[in-house]
């Protein structure tokens, strides 16, 4: 208990970024995610193809994967992209030995995962609205766009709050995975700490407690609106 007290105040710091990723990457996903689910469900093949493509590779390869390729793949793309610009063309060098910093690969990479997930809550949301909704809103004279923004979208919203709500706790837990690239955040702080003092049950048992009080405290948030949305759907 001594160890707990003594090391909780950092691993609250962890927890405390660990959030704000959290929170930084889902809403990045949101608009990433609302965008790619109406290309899935757009009549352009080549932009459905696009939507297809996008939400298949983060869906369907590990986020582990994603943020290795990001944090080490990327660069040296841009850096190889970049060097052949200037031996074909003699263009300036614009970024000598560019390099991602754990923050800016964290946050890429788990918006581009998350947008991935939360374009398929948005595409079931929007397929989610009766056909007749859209039908009446082109009957009144508005176009497609304006029928999906003003009537269909805002019905949408209202329906995948609570998927998001989980889509969140999903992330809110992979975070964890940054650790891979050195990220500091509350999985990290718990393998610093272990590194230091060799105390690792404690401080492992603590940090689960911690992911554990988060991701109840958001799954009672989740369950909250859901009720309150059903309530709202039958007044």
């Amino acid at each position: 208990m001594e160890t707990v007290l003594k090391i909780y105040p950092v691993l609250l710091m962890g927890a405390a970024v660990t959030l704000q990723i959290t929170v930084i990457s889902v809403s990045i996903g949101c608009v990433v995610g609302l965008f790619a689910g109406l290309a899935r469900l757009s009549k352009s093949r080549i932009v459905r193809t696009v939507g297809t493509c996008y939400v298949d590779f983060f869906r369907g390869t590990p986020l582990y994967v994603q943020l290795l390729l990001v944090y080490f793949g990327f660069p040296q793309l841009i850096n190889e992209v970049q060097h052949w610009l200037i031996a074909s063309y003699g263009m300036p060098q614009l970024v000598h030995n560019f390099v991602f910093n754990e923050w800016t690969a964290a946050i890429i990479t788990c918006s581009l995962n998350s947008g991935a997930y939360i374009a398929e809550i948005f595409r079931a949301g929007v397929q989610s609205i009766e056909r007749g909704q859209m039908e009446a809103a082109r009957s009144l004279g508005m176009s497609h766009v304006l029928a999906m923004r003003y009537v269909i979208l805002p019905q949408a919203f209202k329906r995948v709050i609570p998927p998001l709500g989980n889509e969140f706790i999903a992330m809110l837990k992979d975070t964890s995975i940054l650790a891979a690239i050195g990220f500091v955040e509350l999985n990290r702080r718990g393998q610093l700490i272990v590194a230091e003092i060799y105390d690792p049950f404690p401080i492992f048992f603590t940090v689960a407690l911690m992911y554990l009080a988060m991701t109840l405290t958001f799954s009672r948030l989740v369950d909250w609106l859901e009720r309150r949305l059903k309530t709202d759907d039958r007044g």
